[in-house]
């Protein structure tokens, strides 16, 4: 028996808990999408969804087929490779590779932890949703154990922590964090700032980065169910744009 079993038994049926971050972030996106829509996305990647293992993680994680086009943005080249975008574009400087007013959702998912303008992260979304567009964000929170620790072990040393903690991580797939805006406030009040009407939460699920050891997971799992908001691992993030005043 897995040790996530042990604690959450409701895994024993369909491989994953009731608390599951990735189901709870990608089924509230999926309720926003529409056929008609252009979804781009933020810090797009290679893409691990191919080696999600649980099929209906991986059905609401897969966009692409469900909008009319998933438009991929990222700073590594190699993104272009990631197969569930319809189109990649390479950013280029400070502005992103995208028309104004010309996307319906936007999907940035681990991505604000690595962002060294959370400014102009959040003008350049502002920038380039239509009127009544979503942006949403899922991002590590900064007081939380996993980040403290991120913080506090050289960026050097994170891919070597990583691959202990999730098997399926590669050196390639991991990149400095700095969390310049991974609190609920400071996202709250960044999304408010540039015109996004919000609502800004922490989400606790079961601690999987620390299954390498039953007693150290069982730690993890008091801290799920017990800890306040504020400490809570993930920040999810859900914006719509303001028309113009």
């Amino acid at each position: 028996m897995k040790t996530e079993e042990i604690f959450y038994p409701e895994a024993r049926f369909g491989n994953f808990t009731d608390i599951d971050s990735t189901i709870a972030f990608f089924t509230r996106l999926n309720g926003l999408i529409k056929i008609s829509h252009v979804v781009l996305d933020v810090g797009c990647g290679k893409s691990t969804i191919g080696k999600d293992q649980v099929s209906i993680r991986k059905q609401l994680r897969t966009i692409r087929g469900k909008v009319f086009k998933v438009i991929g943005i990222d700073v590594d080249a190699e993104a272009q490779s990631n197969p569930f975008i319809d189109e990649f574009r390479l950013i280029q400087g400070n502005a992103w590779p995208v028309e104004s007013e010309s996307i319906d959702v936007i999907v940035s998912d681990s991505v604000l932890e690595h962002v060294e303008e959370p400014e102009r992260f959040f003008s350049e979304a502002h920038r380039v949703l239509k009127d009544g567009g979503y942006l949403c964000l899922r991002t590590p929170n900064q007081w939380s154990y996993v980040a403290m620790c991120a913080r506090i072990i050289p960026n050097k040393h994170h891919a070597k922590i990583l691959r202990i903690a999730q098997n399926s991580r590669t050196e390639d797939s991991v990149f400095p964090t700095l969390y310049r805006c991974n609190s609920i406030p400071k996202i709250r009040k960044m999304m408010i700032r540039h015109g996004f009407y919000c609502v800004v939460y922490g989400y606790e699920e079961s601690p999987s980065y620390l299954a390498f050891s039953s007693i150290v997971y069982f730690l993890g799992v008091l801290h799920q169910r017990h800890a306040p908001g504020f400490l809570r691992t993930s920040i999810f993030a859900f914006g719509k744009k303001l028309p113009a005043q």
